[in-house]
């Protein structure tokens, strides 16, 4: 009995780091996506479509990373709903799980279109650039990526940011790095589409620590139970 109960524990502790590390494994991931994006489609979307043609299989490999990216990102809701545990409110856990699921639904879907038109341009290029599909799909691909997803994650840091006020799990240096970059993702992406890879930084910032509490957390169980393990006598010489 006493040995199932310590492998039931051991698997309970182990799972939080398993996450936290599937949270870095997203920010690596969606950064190095998001910076071969950047680098091979303008910002500007009254391009010529070139970029179809120069960059195709640069922009197809980081397009590949991000159902990864995405796999690892429900992983990281998993480990931070672990985190708060019993402290987890509601209303506030609703809006940033809720506003979690959608920032990755909407990558999925501009990572869609961006690959269908690569695939178009390797089979009929010079018909895609010259009928409205290019600027239409060039146009939704933006929108739905910058103006909707990246503020659905802006969304979830604040709201994840108020639990973490409320619940006090996690240390006020990083509720208020939190709250301040919420706001850059909110309001600050019409300076520039650089400020995308805030959210996966801040990802990875988080994953860190949280790794970083479970370990301090994991010692101080493992000196509890040595303790408990001495006999009374033992207890009197080591005094």
């Amino acid at each position: 009995m006493t040995k199932v109960k310590m492998n039931l524990t051991n698997r309970k502790l182990r799972t939080p780091r398993a996450a936290a590390l599937a949270g870095i494994a997203f920010a690596v991931l969606l950064i190095v996506s998001l910076v071969l994006i950047r680098i091979s489609v303008p910002e500007r979307l009254d391009d010529t479509g070139i970029w179809l043609e120069d960059h195709a299989g640069q922009i197809s490999f980081a397009i590949g990373l991000i159902p990864f990216a995405g796999i690892a990102f429900l992983w990281f809701l998993g480990v931070i709903r672990d985190r708060l545990g019993d402290f987890e409110d509601r209303f506030f856990s609703t809006v940033f799980f809720g506003s979690g699921l959608l920032f990755i639904a909407m990558t999925f879907v501009s990572a869609a279109i961006a690959d269908s038109l690569i695939r178009i341009s390797a089979i009929e290029p010079n018909i895609l650039i010259q009928t409205p599909t290019y600027s239409f799909n060039r146009v939704l691909m933006y929108q739905v990526t910058n103006v909707y997803a990246l503020r659905m994650a802006g969304v979830f840091m604040m709201s994840l940011g108020t639990i973490w006020v409320r619940t006090n799990v996690m240390p006020r240096l990083l509720v208020f790095l939190t709250y301040g970059l919420a706001l850059v993702l909110l309001l600050g992406l019409n300076f520039s589409l650089w400020l995308s890879l805030v959210f996966p930084g801040w990802v990875f910032v988080i994953s860190v620590a949280i790794l970083v509490f479970n370990f301090r957390k994991d010692n101080a169980q493992a000196i509890d139970d040595m303790t408990e393990l001495i006999s009374p006598a033992e207890k009197t010489l080591i005094d």
